[in-house]
C-alpha cells in the first residue's frame, strides 16, 4: 500500500515539475481548449435527442423519452441502401484517388535538388486549399459549362461531338467530386509527409549510393520505410472518414438528374433534419454514421497493427 502512494506522490511530482517547466506552453493551450470543449465537446449533449421527440419550445431537458423509435424509422428508410452506397463509394473514391497522391507528390518534390523551384511548387500547390467549396464549385461550373465551357469546347473542337452536360449527367458527378477534392487538398495534404521526409538520415542515402543503388532503390528501400509509420497513421484516419462526407459540397453541385448517385447520408440528414424540421430523426441519423465511422477506424487499428505493427493505440 505504501509503495502504490510513494509511486502516485512520485508522479504527481514529475507532473507539478513539468507543468512549472512548461506553464508558458500550458497558457498557449489555454484557448484551444476552450474552443474544443464549447464547440465539440460540450454540443455532444445533444446527442441525447436522438432518443427524444424533440421539441425546440420544450428544450432538450423537457422532451419526451421515445427510446429507439427514430432508429426504427432510420432503417425503414426507403432510400438508405442508396445512400449508404452512395456515401461509402464516394468515400472510399476519395480515399484510393485522395490518399497516394499527396505521398506520390512528396515523393517527387522530395526529389528535386532547386531550392528556388521547390518552394515555388509548394506554394503553387497549396494554395488551391484555400479556396472556399463555393468559389471551387462555381469554376467547375464554368470550366465544364455545356455552354462555352472550357473543357466543352476543347472537347467540341477536337472531336466534333456535342458538348457534355456534366452537371446533369450521373456518370459524371463522383469523377467531378473527388477530383476537384483531389485538386483542392493533395498539396496541403503533403506538408506532413514533407515533414516526415526530412527527418530521414541522410547518411542511410549516401551508404546505398556507396552501394550502388540509383534513386528509386533509395525510394523503396529507405524512403518508403522511414515514413511507413507516417502513412499509416494517417490510414487509419482517413479510414474512420470513409462515411462522413459532407454535405457542402454535394448540395452545391447535385440537381435531381443526378440523386440517384450524389444523395449521401448526409445531405439526406440536412433536408430532413434541418429543413424539414425533424431534429430527433436527423441525430439519430448521425449517431448511426458516427458509430460506423468508429467500426472502420477500429478495423483499419487492428489490421495496422497485426500487418504493420504500427496502430493509433
Amino acid at each position: 500500500m505504501n509503495r502504490k502512494k510513494d509511486q502516485v506522490n512520485t508522479a504527481f511530482s514529475k507532473l507539478q515539475k513539468y507543468m512549472r517547466r512548461d506553464y508558458q506552453l500550458l497558457i498557449l493551450c489555454i484557448p484551444m481548449i476552450i474552443f474544443y470543449f464549447i464547440f465539440a465537446y460540450w454540443p455532444m449533449y445533444g446527442i441525447v435527442i436522438a432518443f427524444k421527440d424533440f421539441k425546440p419550445l420544450q428544450g432538450i431537458l423537457g422532451s419526451e423519452w421515445v427510446g429507439l423509435k427514430y432508429f426504427a424509422q432510420v432503417f425503414r428508410t426507403p432510400t438508405l441502401p442508396r445512400l449508404i452506397k452512395n456515401t461509402f463509394l464516394i468515400g472510399l473514391y476519395s480515399l484510393l484517388w485522395g490518399f497516394p497522391i499527396p505521398i506520390l507528390f512528396a515523393l517527387c518534390l522530395n526529389e528535386v535538388k532547386k531550392s528556388w523551384f521547390k518552394r515555388t511548387v509548394q506554394t503553387l500547390s497549396y494554395l488551391p486549399y484555400f479556396i472556399s467549396t463555393v468559389v471551387v464549385v462555381g469554376m467547375l461550373n464554368n470550366f465544364f459549362s455545356p455552354v462555352n465551357g472550357l473543357v466543352n469546347t476543347l472537347y467540341t473542337s477536337v472531336t466534333g461531338n456535342g458538348a457534355i452536360n456534366f452537371k446533369s449527367e450521373s456518370e459524371w458527378f463522383r469523377t467531378l467530386y473527388i477530383g476537384s477534392g483531389v485538386w483542392q487538398s493533395f498539396g496541403w495534404n503533403s506538408i506532413i509527409y514533407l515533414a516526415a521526409l526530412s527527418g530521414i538520415d541522410m547518411e542511410l542515402y549516401e551508404a546505398a549510393r556507396i552501394d550502388g543503388a540509383n534513386r528509386l532503390q533509395e525510394i523503396w528501400h529507405i524512403t518508403l520505410p522511414g515514413i511507413l509509420s507516417t502513412i499509416m497513421i494517417l490510414l487509419i484516419m482517413n479510414m474512420g472518414n470513409i462515411m462522413s462526407v459532407g454535405f457542402e459540397k454535394i448540395i452545391l453541385m447535385y440537381s435531381p438528374s443526378t440523386y440517384d448517385v450524389a444523395d449521401v447520408i448526409s445531405t439526406y440528414t440536412y433536408r430532413r433534419g434541418i429543413l424539414d424540421a425533424d431534429y430527433s430523426f436527423g441525430a439519430a441519423v448521425g449517431l448511426l454514421n458516427s458509430l460506423v465511422n468508429v467500426v472502420f477506424i477500429l478495423a483499419a487499428n487492428a489490421i495496422s497493427r497485426r500487418v504493420s505493427e504500427v496502430s493509433l493505440w
